[in-house]
């Protein structure tokens, strides 16, 4: 029996809560996929901060890449100052694992509402790549006369062609994974098909603005395309790219882009899809350990209440288990929670979803089984 090492960070508020549903559902897969997942768990988070002191261990890293995955709950102490977790732990560990892509499905499921009139899940399904190392996150940058009138801040939106190219070669990969030529993407326009391109991908940056950054990008965009003649190419500012997801988010397939505005649109696309509580995300390294969360954060004025939608948390444990290689574990997840979404939940809201916590859970767990 294949057995996997899953490192397991349940970390503050809410997290303990939906990681502990994400398990349930997650072994109900490997019992009937014949697998195994052997988890050990790591108390990184807020709680360990106030009681020691620090933040993450020096050695946390190197700890990591002795798994196969990293399954998280959340990050975020209302006790501690914003920043410090953060950057000390979800930073530090994308940056020392070089989880260079932040990989984010924007899936509407069955009978879940978006507050886009007249839009259903054929017309909201597509992916966000984003460049997870990278640009204004990095840090580059200072204070200079701090605390004076005469203040000055300084940080840099910073990318080498190595950085840019590996990404959108991801990204390029991500449109040939979601299509085929026997299924090709029904885009907008019927020539998008006559053409025969199985997909698109669109790149998302602000050209006319940042004129350094985004020339780097849009070159090595088109250069990188050229290997791949099958995929249709697009490009789109970032504000008319929020502005698209709203009014036609069927005109996108795959999105690239850099780590800031990848960062905004994906919570753009997360509200389009029904909330917090269905988005999943995964930090991920192909040559290496990747990580895999909800990307609502700890919710603490949920804790221990029991009315926390786990659902973003098990679609994350999904997405760990295709990139494990488990697609058809992964996939009988996402049929489980589509049926659940479409059957029985009232609500993805916190409180209102007609059932506790752990009986989603169960719904999703039992409906695999």
């Amino acid at each position: 029996m294949k057995t996997y090492k899953i490192a397991v960070l349940p970390g503050d508020g809410t997290g303990p809560e939906v990681v502990d549903e994400g398990l349930k559902v997650l072994n109900a897969a490997a019992v009937k996929h014949g697998f195994k997942l052997d988890t050990e768990t790591f108390d990184f988070g807020g709680d360990r901060f106030l009681r020691t002191g620090e933040v993450l261990p020096e050695s946390a890293a190197e700890d990591l890449t002795k798994f196969d995955a990293i399954y998280l709950g959340a990050i975020g102490h209302p006790d501690v100052k914003p920043g410090i977790l953060e950057k000390g732990i979800l930073l530090r560990l994308r940056f020392e694992l070089d989880q260079y892509i932040n990989l984010r499905p924007v899936k509407l499921y069955p009978g879940v509402e978006t507050p886009l009139a007249g839009k259903s899940p054929e017309d909201i399904d597509y992916v966000v790549v984003r460049e997870n190392t990278g640009g204004l996150y990095t840090g580059i940058g200072g204070l200079s006369m701090k605390g004076t009138p005469n203040e000055v801040a300084v940080q840099s939106m910073v990318y080498n062609r190595y950085q840019v190219e590996r990404c959108l070669r991801y990204a390029f990969e991500t449109v040939r994974k979601r299509h085929t030529t026997d299924a090709p993407w029904k885009g907008l326009y019927d020539k998008d098909i006559e053409d025969g391109k199985i997909g698109q991908l669109t790149l998302c940056g602000k050209t006319n603005v940042l004129t350094y950054v985004f020339d780097l990008w849009e070159r090595a965009f088109h250069e990188v395309a050229q290997d791949y003649p099958d995929i249709k190419t697009d490009y789109c500012h970032v504000d008319a790219t929020c502005m698209w997801m709203v009014k036609n988010p069927e005109w996108f397939d795959v999105i690239v882009t850099c780590n800031m505005f990848g960062d905004i649109i994906t919570d753009l696309g997360a509200m389009t899809q029904g909330g917090m509580g269905i988005a999943a995300g995964g930090n991920i390294n192909p040559e290496g350990v990747s990580m895999f969360e909800p990307i609502g954060g700890s919710a603490p004025k949920y804790t221990g209440k029991g009315v926390i939608n786990p659902l973003a948390a098990i679609c994350s444990g999904s997405m760990m288990l295709s990139e494990l290689g488990e697609t058809e574990a992964a996939d009988d997840i996402e049929q489980a929670v589509a049926s659940v979404t479409g059957t029985k939940l009232k609500s993805m809201a916190a409180g209102r979803m007609g059932y506790s916590t752990s009986e989603v859970g169960d719904l999703v767990a039992s409906q695999i089984a």
